[in-house]
């Protein structure tokens, strides 16, 4: 996927002016930046969801199109899950590309294990804890192993025992081939996940390079001040 030129403005105001990406390869990609700097606005955009005033898009040489591009997983920080059961979210995630009906129904099963959910595989996504739930979301997005992975802070409102889960499966997802694309404001988070680093600050990429430059030797004034806890939480984007 490369994005070239985007800009998306609001209320007179740029909150994503002149983004060039490439998301691409394999590994874990984290975009970093203070709140309100653009990175969830950023993702939707290059998942389809949001359109760029300018700029554009193309997924393996064409316009994003869910139906044609490359199989794209999504997971926000509030879990969106269907009123039934754990397994039968999952399920729905399959269609008749991927074999017979037994055939997703393994799958299916075998992805609820993967996220250690299997005991819980006829209960209601409903009464799941939160962990649990986004476990689940992340297990319905991983089923049918897409090629990417976005990932909008999955465990910003979970514990530590919860966070390590998604992390542990989001690792997993990169081995199994997908390339994960991870939202965060959390430097602990990005220096435990990231292959490389995309900052984002004020609607502008000001680095991208691989976590273990940008954190030993950040060459951007706004890096180092984020790094050194220097920035302020930016306005909403």
């Amino acid at each position: 996927m490369i994005a070239d030129g985007l800009v998306f403005a609001r209320g007179g105001r740029r909150l994503l002016d002149g983004i060039d990406i490439a998301i691409e390869g394999d590994g874990l990609t984290v975009v970093l930046g203070a709140n309100g700097a653009g990175k969830t606005l950023l993702l939707r955009l290059l998942a389809g969801l949001t359109q760029a005033d300018s700029g554009d898009i193309t997924w393996a040489g064409r316009p994003p199109d869910r139906r044609r591009a490359p199989g794209l997983g999504l997971v926000f920080q509030k879990p969106v899950l269907l009123r039934r059961s754990a397994y039968a979210n999952v399920r729905y995630a399959l269609d008749a590309r991927f074999g017979t009906r037994a055939a997703r129904r393994k799958r299916a099963v075998e992805a609820l294990a993967r996220a250690g959910l299997d005991h819980l595989a006829g209960t209601p996504a409903r009464v799941l804890s939160g962990g649990e739930q986004q476990r689940l979301a992340l297990a319905r997005a991983m089923v049918v192993d897409p090629e990417a992975l976005f990932l909008d802070e999955p465990t910003a409102s979970l514990d530590p025992g919860a966070t390590a889960a998604i992390e542990n499966m989001a690792h997993d997802a990169r081995g199994r081939g997908a390339k994960v694309l991870w939202i965060t404001h959390d430097l602990a988070q990005a220096r435990r996940l990231a292959d490389d680093i995309v900052f984002l600050h004020q609607g502008r990429i000001t680095e991208r390079t691989s976590a273990e430059t940008f954190f030993a030797r950040p060459e951007s004034p706004e890096a180092r001040a984020f790094i050194a806890g220097y920035i302020e939480p930016e306005s909403a984007a």
